[in-house]
């Protein structure tokens, strides 16, 4: 009976056991437990974060990463680093941040359950100097000017203050002079003043936050001096179509004088923008000899004078061109030239100017006008007066001998190169060579230096210094001395012409090489 009940209960064990074992279940499945990693290595837009999955939560890991924004308990809805699969530790990249933001960050993982997240850390972006660019510079005077500036990025932390730093020396900074232009990004105008006239200066924008302050590419600001301050000269050796004036800088305003001159039209008050010459650059008088006039007109002319502030005039004065007489000449070129009579000569009034012989082919010329001709046995040249082409309306050309004596003619059909007697001719006619230079001499210091002696043109020849070129290349006596050809020979290499003085009335007799350059008055045939 025992023995029976025993073996019945340890079948019904049995079966229990069984029935037990096949009924049993899995574990429950659940969201993985993850921890986040302290964030190092901080810039203005990255930063290393990371985490650690301790549990799956009994599903694979299918994702782990960091979540973060600008706003608490992020998601991997906001933006997330994708840094593998599986338990363990990772490294994540966290990219793309904004400079002096803070942020939130948080591991997390993700199984067939859902995600987990780490513990919430705060991230503070570090920020950088403001990026700024400067403003072109306008409205510059003297003493005053514009400019500005564009503050494109505030580098990640306010702008507290902006301007313009301006210094005499390079690359200023805002221990220079300044202006304050409120704060914050954007562009802002800077009104820059207390300059000091003809100075250069160098200008930048600037822009400065808490971390320091940044500064936009430098710009070079050269201020201008007043405007000159001039007056105009007397009209003087007024003919039909030519006459002479100028003017007198007693002040540069602070700045080089870059153009002087006289400007003339038949309206009150001419400019630069109607006829004018120019004369040289510097202060102090100065004189034009001005051309292509129309006879029995009245002009109206100005001096001016310019520098970096621009054109000062003088007062206007008017004058009346003379009645044309009719006693003019025109060389091959067309330039025309003021005839008068002295005795029973017929002479040109102005040295001649052509380029061409009466054949029209060129005269020759050298390249540059100080080349050493000394070398060249029959050199036949012609070059402006002191080597400048300025000079030709009132002193002409000065030749060589050679090309005096060319067979083709330089001077106008039916005029030559007066002789050794023509000039004694000349001179007698007037007293002579004593006193003759005088007479012949243009009056006034305009264009003789000081004194001019005995000058009185009295026979209207109107003698000019165009001095002469040696043949070494060198230009000599402008405004002091003429030196005319005359076609008579002394001999080779000399020839003889005449030479007028400022110091002296006499006309006196040269006798120099063939290959200098000088002056030349034609006569009539």
């Amino acid at each position: 009976m025992n023995t029976l009940f025993q073996k019945t209960l340890t079948i019904a064990s049995l079966i229990l056991l069984i029935f037990t074992l096949g009924c049993k279940k899995d574990p429950p499945k659940v969201i993985p437990s993850v921890s986040t990693t302290s964030v190092t290595d901080i810039t203005s837009a990255t930063a290393t974060a990371g985490g650690t999955v301790t549990l799956d939560g009994g599903a694979p890991i299918t994702a782990r990463g960091v979540c973060w924004n600008t706003t608490q308990n992020p998601t991997i809805s906001d933006f997330k680093t994708n840094d593998g699969t599986g338990i363990g530790t990772f490294v994540s990249s966290i990219t793309g941040l904004t400079p002096g933001a803070t942020y939130y960050v948080r591991a997390y993982a993700t199984n067939s359950v859902g995600t987990a997240y780490g513990a919430q850390i705060t991230l503070k972006t570090t920020a950088f100097i403001p990026t700024v660019t400067t403003s072109a510079i306008s409205a510059i005077t003297s003493i005053n000017a514009t400019s500005g500036g564009n503050i494109t990025n505030d580098g990640g932390a306010p702008v507290t203050v902006r301007g313009v730093c301006w210094s005499t020396s390079e690359n200023p900074n805002t221990l220079c002079s300044k202006t304050t232009d409120g704060l914050g990004t954007g562009s802002f105008t800077s009104s820059i003043t207390g300059l000091t006239r003809n100075t250069s200066y160098y200008i930048r924008a600037y822009a400065t936050n808490s971390v320091g302050t940044g500064y936009g590419y430098q710009l070079r600001l050269d201020t201008p001096g007043d405007l000159a301050t001039i007056t105009t000269s007397a009209v003087t050796e007024i003919k039909a179509t030519t006459a002479v004036s100028g003017g007198y800088i007693s002040n540069d305003g602070g700045a080089i004088v870059t153009f002087r001159g006289v400007c003339w039209n038949t309206n009150l008050n001419p400019t630069i923008e109607n006829s004018h010459i120019d004369n040289g650059w510097q202060t102090g008088s100065f004189s034009c000899f001005i051309t292509g006039l129309i006879p029995e007109t009245t002009y109206y002319i100005r001096a001016y004078a310019t520098n970096s502030a621009g054109t000062a005039y003088g007062s206007n004065i008017s004058f009346k061109t003379l009645k044309n007489s009719g006693n003019t000449v025109t060389d091959v070129e067309g330039n025309v030239y003021e005839t008068v009579t002295i005795g029973t000569q017929v002479w040109m009034a102005e040295n001649l100017k052509t380029t061409r012989y009466t054949d029209h082919s060129v005269i020759g010329t050298t390249i540059p006008a100080t080349y050493n001709i000394s070398q060249e046995s029959y050199p036949a040249y012609q070059w402006p007066c002191a080597g400048n082409e300025n000079n030709v309306p009132i002193y002409g050309r000065q030749y060589t001998y050679w090309a005096v004596i060319n067979n083709k003619g330089i001077c106008p059909v039916g005029w030559h190169v007066p002789t050794h007697n023509e000039w004694t001719t000349l001179e007698e006619y007037l007293g002579g060579s004593g006193v003759a230079g005088g007479k012949l001499k243009e009056t006034s210091t305009t264009h003789w230096v000081t004194p001019n002696t005995g000058a009185t043109n009295s026979s209207g020849f109107t003698a000019l210094p165009g001095g002469y070129r040696s043949f070494s290349g060198t230009f000599y006596y402008l405004g002091s001395d003429s030196f005319f050809w005359s076609r008579s020979g002394s001999g080779i290499p000399n020839s003889y012409g005449r030479l007028l003085n400022s110091a002296s009335n006499i006309v006196y007799q040269f006798d120099i090489d063939k290959s200098n350059g000088c002056s030349v008055r034609c006569v009539k045939d």
